[in-house]
């Protein structure tokens, strides 16, 4: 009975970040605003700066809320069933479960970024993966916000800001897992340098247009029909 309850519990870790996040907020709120497909207008991404460059400050906003609630709620609703149904406490940094969070992150990122409700085709994964690195713990979760602040106010290049954080985050990740004495800190290392990676090959499209000086700056507008292109 006690093995049947540990593989209910990996098994809902899975499914319902994945699930959860694969509910698109940019598509969601553009539908609603414009009746139009986000992945249809502007760069094609199903996400927060698409949603703001095409929609305006008010839809994005909308998407900021609900990819951020997403995130968080991934994690939490994993922690919780972790601790109802088996008693671990995967916050915890000495009983060496809180990786679990990280591979809950994983099914996060995944969710979001191949939805099962919108044919597999969603945004890049920034936003949820922040909200859910707040979630699983918050301290390594500032530091890449910080490098993206950074490499965005000198760059005004928000797909590079985005780059340099998720390449950082699982160094900040295994800094602070060091310091807190968290016993399984090379596992949670591993799992978000997997993150890490996801949110890079994300944005290999960007990386072509920073090399070629094509990616559009904060601030800039996308054509609507620019996706097509």
């Amino acid at each position: 009975m006690e093995t049947l309850m540990y593989v209910l519990c990996f098994a809902l870790a899975a499914i319902i970040p994945y699930l959860l996040c694969g509910i698109n907020s940019a598509i969601i709120v553009t539908k609603i605003k414009s009746g139009k497909d986000i992945r249809e207008l502007g760069s094609g991404n199903a996400g927060l700066t698409n949603t703001l460059r095409t929609q305006g400050k008010a839809a994005a906003l909308f998407v900021l809320i609900g990819d951020i609630l997403k995130g968080v709620l991934s994690i939490v609703l994993v922690h919780l069933i972790f601790r109802g149904l088996v008693g671990i406490d995967t916050y915890s940094h000495e009983n060496g479960w809180s990786w679990v969070n990280y591979l809950s992150g994983i099914f996060a990122v995944l969710g979001h970024v191949f939805p099962l409700y919108y044919g597999f085709k969603g945004g890049k994964g920034i936003l949820v993966t922040f909200a859910a690195m707040l979630a699983i713990n918050w301290i390594a979760g500032v530091a890449p916000f910080v490098v993206f602040v950074i490499i965005v106010a000198i760059t005004r290049y928000v797909s590079l800001g985005s780059i340099c954080a998720a390449a950082f985050y699982p160094f900040a990740v295994l800094g602070f897992s060091l310091m807190q004495n968290d016993s399984a800190a090379w596992i949670n290392f591993a799992l978000s340098a997997c993150i890490g990676a996801m949110l890079i090959f994300m944005h290999r499209e960007n990386i072509k247009r920073l090399a070629n000086h094509t990616e559009k700056k904060l601030g800039q507008k996308s054509g609507e029909n620019e996706a097509a292109k």
